[in-house]
């Protein structure tokens, strides 16, 4: 339903509208997502957040902030409802630059009474989430530093203003990763941990993210190499180093690595790439502080930095 030249009230009357309209059936929406983007990357954002509303039905907002002089009014909205939104509602805000300036107040008529709001900024992250407009109300931040031209660079920062709520995609997408070397030490190793390695693709905060968790986590020393850019994967090998000698996993394909341990026949394992959606999925389960993320993004980083020259 396009809305050109419209304010917070009409959207509203309209939402309202097209469920009467529609028959809808009201679902309990648990939360409200506020994402703020760019027009162009928009759909991909939304495309993810539609497939997590399967398991989080949701109400989606989206700021999509349109330069000075390519409008001639301050807000165009759009809703979608039903097979457009998941089991979401989705409601897109292209406005001008002077509403964005004060994204809160362009959206407080429009967020869910009685719900939660999450923020996500798709697109790497501002500077200090936690004191933006939206960081201020939102009790779960969500960044995104996969891909980010200088990921050191950026995760500093995220580190530098870290609060309780703030997380990272990049750090939801190590969570295979990090549950198959748990569930490893778990089953017992009577050797002693002596250090880590960790091999990925330059540029990218993934092998970044792992080498930080071995850090913080196992107070080991951590080698980390970097290098081109792999079809296999951002993340190639990752090895926690014992006195009874290494456990590894190896990416040797897209969707399989191998697990190799002490003593036993190496396995071949599915780990297949995660989407955005199951990332934002995984992320919106549990609205609490990522006590593990603080203290990888606190303690561990600034340590592998230190001792890392690839970085």
């Amino acid at each position: 339903i396009p809305l050109p030249n419209t304010t917070v009230a009409k959207i509203l009357k309209t939402l309202q509208k097209a469920r009467e309209e529609g028959g809808a059936v009201a679902l309990g929406r648990v939360l409200t997502l506020v994402i703020t983007t760019t027009k162009d990357r928009a759909e991909k954002a939304i495309e993810a957040a539609n497939q997590a509303s399967r398991e989080h039905p949701m109400r989606i907002i989206v700021i999509s902030e349109v330069p000075d002089g390519f409008t001639d009014v301050p807000l165009d909205a759009e809703i979608r409802l039903g097979g457009d939104a998941g089991a979401s509602e989705v409601i897109i805000l292209n406005a001008a630059d002077e509403l964005v300036v004060d994204p809160q107040g362009l959206i407080n008529g429009l967020l869910l009474p009685d719900a939660p709001m999450v923020a996500w900024w798709p697109d790497a992250a501002p500077a200090h989430m936690s004191e933006t407009s939206l960081g201020r109300v939102a009790g779960h931040r969500i960044a995104d530093t996969i891909y980010t031209e200088n990921p050191v660079d950026l995760l500093r920062t995220l580190a530098e203003c870290y609060e309780p709520g703030d997380v990272d995609l990049g750090w939801t997408r190590l969570t295979q990763w990090r549950a198959l070397f748990a569930a490893t030490l778990d089953s017992g190793t009577s050797g002693t941990i002596t250090g880590a390695v960790v091999r990925g693709a330059k540029n990218n905060s993934a092998p970044i993210l792992l080498a930080s968790w071995f850090r913080s986590e196992l107070g080991v020393p951590v080698t980390l190499e970097l290098g081109d850019k792999d079809p296999r994967g951002n993340i190639l090998y990752a090895e926690i180093t014992t006195t009874d000698g290494p456990i590894s996993i190896e990416r040797t394909e897209p969707s399989f690595a191998r697990l190799s341990q002490p003593g036993q026949p190496d396995h071949t394992i599915s780990l297949p790439f995660r989407s955005l959606g199951d990332c934002l999925a995984e992320e919106l389960r549990r609205l609490d502080a990522d006590v593990v993320f603080g203290r990888v993004l606190t303690e561990g980083l600034s340590k592998v930095v230190a001792e890392s020259p690839a970085l």
